[in-house]
């Protein structure tokens, strides 16, 4: 197995938004706002090459949208999907999987691209499986009024109409051991219903794909939850669940979101659960 972080764009958001109740005076010391009030945020996504299978977990925001919904988020740098796979000899028609932790807009708009004229869609990764569950599907297609913004029907739709589009076994209880693709999964519905985080075997490490359960390293503190959660006291205990086990058994935990801390540990402390090392993606990934 060979792992690979997929740079595919990033953004910024409201610090105020990303850090809910948490004070700026706090929160400004780990992820510091511009005059704007907004913080870097990252869209790192993560290549699994094994055997003939080629797994992209979750795909950016795309490039599909309006020049006025980009102007909303602020986007800078010059990373995309195709070129970060090319850095790695790899092209979007060789992904034989897509894996969406959420159909979010910045986690799913960049496996639906605009067709040639225009006039319709296609799927970015034209010989891939997509997948999801059933829940987080069924939760997506009939939003609630706070999310509903954030689940847009071209990213969704096109997918099922291509009929691409599998769903993921769910477990009884939030984990389940070796999923259709092969690793662990981690369910948690504090963010949305049933997102989904991947934990990968690697090389005798456990690599966990944190998604928005810790969007960035300063969420690590357990009240450090984002205000566009739908369930921000089940995310709280979500966390301290899955950060102890995180900690007990030494997982690296792979930053989505995090514009400038790649993968990190975490260690116990007489505070709880905090910050242990910082890696670049280079460094665990080989």
């Amino acid at each position: 197995m060979k792992l690979y972080a997929i740079e595919s764009g990033n953004f910024k958001l409201d610090g105020g938004a990303m850090f809910g109740v948490v004070p700026k005076v706090i929160w400004n010391k780990t992820n510091p706002a511009d005059q704007n009030n907004l913080i870097d945020i990252g869209a790192r996504l993560l290549l699994i090459e094994e055997g003939n299978k080629l797994i992209l977990i979750d795909t950016g925001m795309g490039n599909k949208q309006s020049d006025k919904f980009f102007g909303y988020y602020s986007l800078w740098g010059d990373d995309s999907i195709e070129r970060s796979l090319s850095k790695h000899n790899f092209h979007p028609d060789d992904i034989t999987d897509v894996f969406l932790t959420h159909l979010h807009f910045d986690h799913v708009g960049g496996a639906v691209n605009w067709n040639k004229d225009k006039t319709g869609y296609i799927n970015a990764f034209k010989n891939a499986q997509y997948w999801t569950n059933d829940k987080h599907w069924e939760w997506a297609v009939k939003p609630n009024a706070r999310e509903k913004a954030s689940f847009l029907t071209e990213n969704i739709i096109p997918i099922q109409e291509s009929g691409a589009l599998n769903y993921i076994k769910r477990p009884e209880g939030d984990y389940l051991s070796n999923c259709e693709l092969g690793f662990d999964i981690f369910f948690a519905d504090g963010h949305t219903e049933k997102q989904m985080i991947p934990i990968i075997n690697f090389n005798g490490k456990k690599i966990a794909f944190m998604a928005d359960l810790l969007p960035t390293a300063g969420h690590i503190p357990l009240p450090y939850v984002m205000g566009y959660d739908t369930r921000p006291l089940l995310t709280l205990s979500e966390k301290e669940k899955f950060l102890t086990r995180a900690t007990d058994e030494n997982w690296y935990l792979f930053l989505e979101h995090d514009a400038h801390n790649e993968i990190i540990t975490v260690k116990h402390t007489e505070k709880g659960v905090r910050l242990n090392e910082v890696y670049r993606a280079s460094d665990i990934l080989i």
